[in-house]
């Protein structure tokens, strides 16, 4: 009789278990997530998004605390970090990863894409899974990709309307062979440096002008030490989710599952907010006296040509 009582009460326990499989595997974790950008800025909306999500999924055991800003250092000290399992989570540009994996690269190279579709179709299947799968032996595991949209050109000296009027103009880039590459095809002068350092340079004038989403340059302020925005769209940006492999580990799969499915579902939330904020930043960074102009189609075909040698 005890023991029929016993496997009886041993089969109730399991079944209550087996009701709340992860509740039992879920720790009071909190989750550094570090980013270059500030907190008015689609990357932070789409942090703050996943924060919820994940909250609420982990009946708040799973917290996740923002560092905007560059709080944690640049993208490449933040990714020292999370390989060296120091920092748990960071959204940084895939620019920063063609150090450690060179085919990030390919991302970067000028007019690849030509509309948002294209962009996150490309991040999301099979080059994207292919890239994604390199970076476990790198101490880095991906969730996903954040379109951050198309790249444009400001300056301090006059409108860039054709390839010519590139020439002699001190840009800052990202330090990165493609963007140098792209920039000096257009007989530009480019400068690679830290975003960290980007907004002292322009009002120093150290450097002629930049090239960013609209939507940075307007959380950045840019448009207080530059005079000219133009439509170049020689890039789309791309921001991936990072997790340190060594944090990663330490997840229980009940964890890992509710961390990937956060941000599985806070993108369509981000990806939204990109949008409204490059057309909202564009329209702000008028209203702030930028002197905006399109591209015509003839000279940008000629951008495009100017950039076929590079490979």
């Amino acid at each position: 009789m005890r023991t029929k009582a016993f496997a009886f009460a041993a089969m109730t326990l399991a079944a209550v278990l087996a009701g709340f499989p992860a509740a039992a595997q879920v720790q009071e974790r909190t989750i550094r997530w570090g980013h270059l950008n500030n907190t008015d800025h689609p990357v932070s909306m789409g942090v703050q998004k996943v924060a919820e999500i994940l909250a609420a999924k982990s009946g708040g055991k799973l917290k996740i605390r923002e560092f905007a800003a560059s709080q944690l250092g640049n993208e490449m000290q933040e990714q020292s970090a999370l390989r060296g399992g120091t920092q748990e989570m960071m959204s940084a540009s895939t620019t920063s990863l063609a150090s450690v994996v060179k085919e990030f690269g390919l991302l970067d190279f000028p007019f690849l894409v030509s509309t948002t579709a294209q962009a996150d179709a490309l991040v999301s299947g099979a080059f994207g899974k292919a890239m994604n799968e390199t970076l476990p032996s790198k101490d880095l595991v991906a969730l996903g990709y954040w379109g951050l949209g198309f790249r444009n050109t400001t300056n301090s000296k006059l409108p860039i309307t054709k390839v010519e009027d590139f020439a002699g103009l001190k840009l800052r880039v990202i330090p990165n062979p493609v963007y140098l590459e792209t920039f000096k095809a257009f007989k530009a002068n480019p400068v690679p440096m830290n975003f960290g350092e980007l907004y002292g340079a322009l009002e120093n004038k150290t450097v002629d002008g930049q090239e960013n989403p609209y939507s940075v340059i307007l959380s950045n302020k840019f448009f207080e030490v530059q005079k000219f925005v133009s439509a170049t769209s020689h890039t789309f940006t791309q921001n991936i989710i990072l997790v340190s492999k060594k944090f990663w580990d330490k997840l229980s799969p009940e964890e890992q599952k509710m961390l990937q499915d956060s941000v599985a579902e806070a993108s369509t939330y981000q990806r939204e907010q990109t949008a409204i904020a490059a057309d909202k930043a564009l329209t702000e960074l008028k209203a702030k006296g930028m002197a905006f102009n399109e591209i015509a189609p003839a000279e940008y075909a000629r951008m495009q040509a100017a950039t076929k040698s590079i490979a």
